[in-house]
């Protein structure tokens, strides 16, 4: 397997965690427990079948006192990691971390707006509002479309294609920059906004 230029063997590297684990003299499930992950994820490092993410592999060279590089290449190369190393492994751990409560965020945000959108169609729909009132009929499908518009932006972020997209997007239009009321805002305008597309396209194209 290729990262970033560099061959890494997992199955080598497996069998160098788990050669780690038993030097300790510890199961599975007790590393699992010092790392804050479960023991079916300790198996599969150790079987070659997954890596540990850059946050993990920090923990995991400062429990074994060993270096990031040494873990990578699957062997001891020295017996501690060095300051420079640690000090590049932390800002990696701390930008990983960083990024998935951000994402965490974003996904909580969403989610909080589909609930709306479908508590808000379900009592339109049971107390008959949308029948009478032409604006009410309009919000009830808007409500209805921004419910599967959550759907699909929180698989994106889940798959990290929003971040793809808006990592290329930023030179144009720096949404970081807003205050966090105006991102609520401009969040909500461009989710209506895109449910009010996606609702023209169904009605106008497939007669829905």
């Amino acid at each position: 397997m290729m990262k970033g230029g560099v061959e890494v063997d997992q199955v080598k590297i497996g069998n160098f965690l788990k050669k780690l684990r038993k030097e300790k003299g510890i199961t599975q499930e007790q590393l699992a427990e010092i790392l804050n992950v479960s023991g079916r994820t300790v198996s599969r490092w150790e079987t070659g079948n997954n890596m540990p993410d850059i946050s993990i592999l920090v923990d995991i060279a400062d429990y074994y006192d060993i270096s990031i590089p040494e873990i990578i290449s699957g062997e001891r190369k020295s017996e501690m990691m060095n300051e420079e190393e640690r000090k590049i492994a932390k800002t990696m751990s701390d930008y990983a971390t960083t990024e998935k409560e951000k994402i965490f965020k974003e996904m909580k945000l969403q989610s909080v707006m589909g609930v709306c959108a479908l508590v808000l169609y379900w009592i339109l729909h049971e107390t008959g509002a949308y029948m009478y009132n032409d604006v009410l009929g309009k919000l009830a499908g808007y409500c209805e479309t921004l419910v599967s518009v959550s759907v699909i932006m929180m698989a994106a972020f889940t798959t990290g294609s929003l971040s793809k997209v808006r990592s290329k997007s930023r030179k144009v239009f720096v949404f970081e920059n807003f205050s966090k009321p105006m991102q609520l805002v401009v969040t909500a305008v461009v989710a209506f906004g895109g449910a009010a597309v996606i609702k023209l396209v169904l009605v106008y194209f497939f007669g829905l």
